[in-house]
């Protein structure tokens, strides 16, 4: 790929969870983000086609420079280091962090107005489901040293099969999937939804419209304020005032338990697997927002395998 950046500096970036790399390059006063995501562990075509979507309703995506798709390499614009993770941790007050998250949530709503782009998949039942039973396939084994047996499987489908109805009776939109405090940059010098920076949205979903702020508000990396999560989610129905409040706290719920449950299962993966122990801290805090989750009346059928398949007394808990 040649883009006119050969002699740039070049420095590493902080990687994710994925097979993805990242460079900042510097060249004559001038700066831009080389992302390395090598096939065919990884595709940037999902990436590009979501950022010009993105770029297309006025957001803060980064803006593609140049790409190749059969290496894996994509030149970026660089939106700067001000992550709100990393704002948050220099010790932003409460009303840096209340405005942080508001510009978060009003993008969202903006978002949720705009047909999806066309190709990006539903998360149907079976995908929900699949990525769930992760926690069997890695945590059940870590935690109680032995396989999930085939009834303990069936249970757990059967049990999703029974609460997913109420996840879904609201209306579908795009998510970006892991909209959260690591994946946001502030950039106060732009106006309006454009204050908040897009990153790392190539697994882009259709999905019930609670998907993104579970993503947002049950942050597996941070413990948001509840006073937050409680005026970030009355911001959202504020502004979709014809949302039936009821349906959406139960399928917030649902997609909520979903996420949470799957997402120890995938930090179980990357401590065995991949051998990136660290995920490993974040189990606590996650059980606790899952416990939450469960908590709604319409995740009883789920609650009551995880009580009996990982009881209480099993889970994670912070020292």
């Amino acid at each position: 790929m040649d883009s006119g950046w050969g002699a740039a500096e070049r420095r590493p970036l902080a990687g994710d969870a994925s097979f993805r790399h990242y460079e900042r390059l510097s060249l004559n006063g001038r700066t831009a983000v080389l992302m390395d995501a090598p096939p065919p562990k990884e595709d940037v075509r999902p990436f590009l086609a979501i950022a010009r979507h993105l770029a297309a309703l006025g957001y803060s995506a980064p803006g593609i420079m140049a790409a190749s798709e059969t290496e894996g390499f994509v030149l970026l614009e660089d939106l700067g280091d001000d992550l709100y993770t990393r704002i948050l941790a220099r010790g932003a007050d409460s009303s840096v962090e209340t405005e942080l998250y508001a510009a978060a949530i009003d993008l969202l709503a903006d978002l949720h107005r705009h047909a999806p782009p066309e190709g990006v998949a539903r998360y149907d039942e079976a995908k929900l489901i699949g990525d769930a039973e992760l926690f069997l396939d890695w945590y059940v084994p870590r935690r109680l040293e032995r396989e999930a047996r085939a009834d303990e499987r069936r249970r757990f489908r059967d049990a999703w099969r029974a609460i997913l109805p109420a996840g879904e009776r609201m209306p579908l939109t795009l998510a970006l999937r892991d909209f959260h405090a690591d994946n946001l940059i502030w950039l106060p010098r732009r106006r309006g939804v454009q204050r908040v920076g897009l990153l790392d949205f190539q697994d882009a979903i259709i999905t019930p419209l609670p998907y993104d702020l579970v993503s947002l508000l049950e942050d597996a990396r941070r413990d948001v304020p509840p006073d937050i999560v409680t005026a970030m989610i009355e911001r959202y129905l504020a502004a979709r005032p014809e949302l039936d409040r009821s349906a959406f706290a139960a399928s917030y719920a649902v997609m909520g338990a979903q996420r949470n449950i799957r997402i120890i299962g995938v930090f179980a993966r990357l401590a065995k697997r991949d051998s990136k122990p660290r995920y490993l801290e974040f189990l606590p805090r996650i059980w606790r927002l899952v416990e939450h989750d469960l908590s709604h009346p319409a995740l009883r059928p789920i609650a009551d395998w995880m009580n009996a398949m990982v009881p209480a007394a099993m889970r994670e808990r912070d020292r």
